[in-house]
């Protein structure tokens, strides 16, 4: 009978412990929880660049958005060189089709037509547009793909001077590439030179004639 209030206070003893222990653990497991998750979904956002989200979400159709290729370069906080996407697609259709899906759809996702002194920078083949939203720039570029004839024998494809009907009824459908980039690295954002003087061979420092004190009168002897 001396020995139930010692065995007693053992169990209370243990049952303290085991509460203790499943506090630290639910304690662990509360701070794993708060760490490891905002890190798993904000390295799954890094991962995703919102620009390329955002052409995902365009409403297009399926058969204008076949094959997407995606390319980026540069820096997303521009280091160096800020970042620039760039996106090619197969459309099944024609381009001037594929040009007013593309259009309509960038304005309904707030996209405002944008027309600087280079769009293009040179003269391109197809529908060139140039597009503006908040901090970025957008060009839009939907040709003619380019038909390129499968290998013969194991020997290269050799491509064929087609006159353009030819090439267009051989080689349907239209080929899209997309270029988005931060408008403060857009130098078409900034102000352009009113004339190059490479083009127009105007000395931008002139001289005033072959001898600068030529023309000066002496001054009368004293």
């Amino acid at each position: 009978m001396d020995d139930g209030p010692d065995a007693g206070g053992e169990l209370r003893h243990q049952g303290g412990g085991n509460q203790r222990l499943r506090v630290m653990i639910l304690a662990v497991a509360s701070v794993l929880l708060l760490g490891v998750v905002p890190v798993f979904f904000g390295l799954r956002a890094e991962g995703r660049d919102p620009v390329f989200a955002s052409l995902d979400d365009l409403a297009v159709p399926t058969w204008a958005a076949v094959d997407p290729v995606d390319a980026v370069s540069g820096s997303r906080w521009c280091l160096l060189d800020c970042r620039l996407r760039e996106r090619t697609v197969n459309s099944e259709r024609s381009p001037e089709e594929t040009a007013q899906v593309y259009e309509s759809a960038l304005s309904q996702d707030g996209w405002q037509p944008w027309k600087p002194a280079y769009c293009p920078e040179q003269e391109e083949k197809g529908s060139y547009t140039c597009w503006r939203r908040d901090e970025l720039t957008l060009d839009l570029w939907v040709r003619a793909p380019t038909c390129v004839p499968p290998p013969v024998d194991g020997e290269p494809a050799v491509v064929p001077s087609l006159d353009p009907e030819a090439a267009a009824e051989e080689c349907p459908g239209s080929l899209v590439t997309v270029k988005v980039r931060n408008a403060i690295d857009d130098d078409r954002t900034r102000p352009q030179p009113s004339t190059d003087p490479s083009l127009t061979g105007v000395d931008p420092y002139p001289t005033l004639g072959d001898d600068p004190l030529g023309d000066l009168t002496p001054s009368p002897p004293s």
